[in-house]
């Protein structure tokens, strides 16, 4: 029986047993209904950026939810944004589902194939269609970036109401982009181009819009589903003064001591053991090496960034109390997490070529006393970012665990959880969707179910089971070069890049999630059975193999080139070819004149 025939047949013999007058059956009548979900997904949010799990940040309105429900620990998606989301709104597997990376990164070796387009396979079912099919309203407020032609927004692919952001980012002050291979923002309303109003910051008007979709239905009583895609904490990195303000102080001590603090604070949580370690990460700089000035402009950046958190959060609990409000609260699931790991863009010097050339082509600034006001270009840096994700190893892009393992918060009324619940158990991103099918009480169709690799999550929620996953189940990834097989407490991955080796390891990632011990030597028969599961999974999803020398931000700057030029390559091919031509014609000249 499903869960939520299950919550109607107890609410049924309660009402049948117990005589109710009209009015008390008119509110059995309204918890008799399929519960309301809504799915909130952070944007680069680091494993340890949030309360619960270990940060300094305040963030007590996700701590609310955990103190409510499930906890995951041990939650695993795609290291980088595009294929996360399209794993999480379908539970298929990125290489089968359209996204096997983003599509700025995608090299024109791989593009030619129609599975690796970047954008969402329009024949593969959202759990936005599973769910209205079954009389829910569904929304969107926030970053899609799954494809942003009319035919591949979330208006065409199950969402009632959407404003959606079809690129990979904006500002949050304004309605402009933040990188300089486009023109637009690519905001879309309802599946057609918009514009944001003059008085917007990100986080405040996603909320506000998820709160008038809502309303807009609320008097049919039909149960709505809510997906909200903050574009907190990606770049670039802005806040109200007033969330920057409480972190003016906060760290002044710098990244190591950052990644320190929450790593203790996790053991004293137990949230990972207390004799786990964790990695010096090559990337990270040496914060005593900074001058003052630069300590002070590089704690900014940081504070910023957990302004960013907070004000989300601040958010968030308006959303709650207005379902509060509205009587929907305690008939509401809520499913928290992020699409991946911190973002380490941008290098330790604040002031690198990456954001001078932002700034010179878009107009942005990056001076002490307005950093993440608007007009600002924030970034964090590779070694905050290793702060964020710690204890954790490497951040977005890389299938180190700080690139894929991030929070999971499951929590609400209707899953009848008498207290809170700290969960260890795998679970990767392409569960999200059949746990929201298991909670709402609907099914998949038979075309989905071919597809869908992901399980419920909700055995576990509600306690009939500790894990999901058993000792011998594997799970396969890989993007951009980057790869890894988890079966049981066991990862193994290979971690490609410029700050990687490239090289197969294999770790214990629940004794050890800062991947600090290779196992690959001492469990050499175990090794040999992943890495054989590894090569069948990517056989069995046409996984294909990078260009030699691929590097993920090389291959971005020249695809948005690429965008922003189109006819670039053919006139650089005619310069060439002219250069050629009057070497050559130079050459003949020059031997037919000392014949």
């Amino acid at each position: 029986m499903t869960f939520a025939a299950k919550h109607a047949a107890l609410i049924l013999s309660a009402f049948l047993a117990s005589g109710l007058s009209y009015s008390q059956a008119e509110h059995v009548d309204q918890q008799d209904r399929q519960p309301n979900i809504v799915l909130i997904l952070a944007d680069d949010l680091g494993f340890s950026d949030t309360a619960p799990y270990g940060s300094e940040v305040n963030t007590p309105n996700i701590s609310a939810l955990a103190d409510m429900g499930v906890q995951f620990t041990n939650y695993h998606t795609a290291a980088t944004c595009a294929p996360s989301r399209a794993m999480l709104l379908t539970g298929v597997d990125s290489h089968r589902n359209g996204v096997p990376n983003i599509p700025e990164t995608i090299p024109p070796e791989q593009k030619r194939f129609p599975h690796y387009q970047g954008t969402l396979d329009p024949k593969i079912d959202t759990v936005a269609n599973i769910l209205n099919s079954v009389g829910y309203h569904t929304y969107i407020a926030g970053k899609w970036h799954l494809g942003n032609t009319p035919e591949k927004l979330p208006s065409q692919r199950g969402f009632d109401r959407s404003f959606a952001l079809g690129a990979t980012g904006s500002d949050n002050w304004e309605d402009r982009p933040y990188l300089p291979i486009s023109d637009r923002a690519e905001w879309f309303a309802d599946g057609k181009a918009a514009k944001l109003p003059e008085k917007f910051y990100s986080s405040e008007f996603l909320v506000d819009k998820t709160i008038e979709f809502i309303d807009s239905n609320a008097q049919d009583k039909k149960p709505f589903f809510a997906y909200i895609p903050f574009q907190a904490v990606h770049i670039p990195v802005q806040a109200p003064q007033e969330f920057i303000d409480k972190y003016d102080e906060v760290y002044r001590d710098g990244w190591q001591a950052l990644r320190e603090a929450r790593q203790a604070k996790l053991k004293a949580l137990g949230l990972i053991p207390n004799d786990s370690n964790m990695v010096r990460m090559s990337t990270m700089g040496d914060w005593d090496a900074q001058t003052e000035e630069q300590k002070r402009y590089q704690a900014k950046r940081m504070a910023v960034y957990a302004g960013m958190i907070d004000a989300m959060d601040f958010h968030i609990g308006r959303l709650i109390t207005h379902l509060k409000s509205i009587g929907e609260f305690d008939n509401t699931v809520f499913i928290f997490t992020s699409d991946n790991g911190s973002e380490a863009t941008g290098e330790n010097n604040a002031r690198d070529l990456y954001g001078r050339l932002v700034m010179k082509f878009l107009g942005y600034r990056n001076d002490y006393e307005t950093l993440g006001l608007k007009g600002s270009m924030n970034v964090i840096g590779p070694s905050f970012a290793s702060a964020a994700a710690s204890p954790l190893a490497y951040y977005k892009f890389y299938a180190g665990e700080g690139g894929m393992r991030v929070p999971l918060i499951i929590a609400g009324k209707p899953l009848q959880r008498p207290e809170k619940k700290v969960s260890n158990s795998f679970s990767f991103v392409t569960d999200i969707t059949p746990t929201i099918i298991d909670i709402a009480g609907a099914e998949f169709s038979s075309k989905s179910k071919e597809l869908v690799s992901g399980r419920s999550l909700l055995p576990v929620v509600k306690g009939d089971i500790e894990h999901t996953y058993g000792p011998n189940d594997s799970i396969g990834y890989e993007l951009g070069g980057n790869a890894a097989l988890f079966r049981g407490d066991y990862k193994l991955v290979k971690v490609s890049g410029k700050i990687a080796d490239d090289q197969w390891h294999l770790y214990n990632i629940v004794n050890d999630p800062g991947e600090t011990v290779d196992l690959r030597a001492t469990l050499p028969e175990r090794y040999a059975l992943m890495l054989n599961e590894y090569q069948q999974y990517a056989k069995d999803n046409n996984v294909l193999d990078m260009p030699t020398g691929y590097d993920h931000e090389r291959q971005g700057i020249i695809n948005g080139i690429n965008t922003r030029l189109p006819n670039l390559r053919l006139y650089v091919s005619i310069i060439v070819g002219v250069l050629i031509l009057f070497a050559l014609t130079t050459i003949v000249r020059a031997r037919r004149r000392y014949k």
